[in-house]
């Protein structure tokens, strides 16, 4: 199967467990994924809100970089990385020197050495941009990488992984199953309690059959989880965030630590610093913010918001929107004039029509992370 642009598209370790188990197959950053199973997008959403879910997020890139790497790739992030305490993990950016961003990322100090995780689309540029500053990056090409999210997942992992169940949201550890040395870490992008799992491609089959065994698993595809992380109000690089973005217009100004920011020990140093730096300090003309639309009706990405029902230009684009299926009605991200303030009322124009929409806090479904 080629995608648009005529390259040949890559499978994970799991394609013929996906098309065993009636998945619809979409090319994505160039990999076939599921995007649905049999029992489809409303449901698998609900069902990983209930229960626990199992994605497949092989496509995504894994790194490894030596232990004495912390300073390096702080030059390239402007994250806490050097204070990152074993055992745990940290959400990053890589900025540019414009101060725009790059991709987003996990971080997580292992002792002996820095895992990252990275965008699958950004991964052969991400993986470039580290070997071009930092000795000895190590690209992980022989594991898969597992999610497994929902209230129930410690559970069902516990049935599997001894050791689990003492992991906080955030913690990274390695663990035995079966004699198979898995990474694992108590994250997601769902706002669900969960756990990333990177086995060795050679047993991802295996593993993946065992947790969907458990009556309280099901296999979840990409529409549910880009809904899961909408409710999150999480983002989606290319989409939410990208090089036109700040990580203060982004509305990511909590990943920034304060010994990072002016006045901290290690302030700046990374790319962009001047301007991120700047923006922390007096704000910026617009920001992320959540959208709820009334009535049924999503607004899709590119919507234009306006200020009024009618007249006036355009005051922001919608990046991320659907139809939540955990509040039961749509919601939307869009960059907006950051003195906007909360219950205000925009208009998105949808086919030609302008409809209120109500300025929301973020998250749209509050998060179930265990602390």
């Amino acid at each position: 199967m080629a995608d648009l642009a005529g390259a040949e598209l890559k499978r994970t370790p799991l394609y013929d467990l996906h098309v065993e188990l009636g998945a619809k197959m979409v090319p994505f950053a160039g990999y076939e994924m599921p995007v649905q199973y049999p029992l489809g997008v409303m449901k698998e959403h609900l069902h990983t809100r209930a229960r626990a879910g199992l994605f497949d997020v092989s496509h995504m890139g894994q790194v490894i970089l030596p232990p004495d790497a912390a300073l390096a790739l702080e030059a390239l992030v402007p994250v806490d990385i050097a204070g990152l305490g074993e055992g745990r993990q940290r959400y990053a950016l890589f900025t540019d020197p414009a101060g725009g961003i790059l991709d987003d990322l996990m971080v997580a100090n292992r002792g002996d050495d820095l895992f990252l995780v990275v965008n699958a689309a950004c991964k052969e540029a991400d993986i470039a941009h580290l070997q071009a500053h930092i000795e000895g990056v190590q690209p992980v090409n022989d594991r898969a990488l597992l999610a497994l999210q929902g209230p129930d997942a410690e559970t069902v992992l516990a049935t599997l992984v001894a050791g689990v169940a003492g992991m906080r949201f955030m913690d990274v550890g390695r663990f035995d199953w079966q004699g198979t040395e898995l990474w694992i870490s108590r994250s997601g992008y769902t706002g669900e309690d969960g756990f990333e799992i990177s086995v060795p491609e050679g047993r991802a089959v295996d593993l993946a059959r065992a947790l969907l065994a458990h009556e309280a698993v099901e296999a979840v595809g990409l529409g549910a989880r880009d809904s899961l992380r909408l409710e999150a109000g999480l983002c989606l690089y290319g989409h939410d965030i990208d090089t036109t973005t700040s990580p203060v217009e982004g509305a990511l100004t909590w990943a920034i630590q304060k010994v990072r920011r002016n006045g901290g020990a290690r302030a700046g140093g990374f790319p962009g610093a001047e301007r991120i730096l700047a923006e922390l300090d007096t704000g910026t003309a617009r920001k992320r913010m959540g959208l709820l639309p009334e009535g049924r009706a999503p607004m899709r990405e590119g919507t234009e918001i306006f200020a009024g029902p009618e007249g006036g230009a355009p005051i922001g684009t919608v990046t991320s929107g659907g139809f939540g299926p955990s509040i039961g009605r749509p919601m939307a991200m869009a960059y907006l004039p950051a003195d906007l303030d909360i219950g205000a009322t925009v208009y998105g124009e949808v086919r030609g029509k302008r409809l209120p929409v109500q300025v929301a806090p973020m998250p749209f479904q509050p998060t179930n992370y265990k602390r």
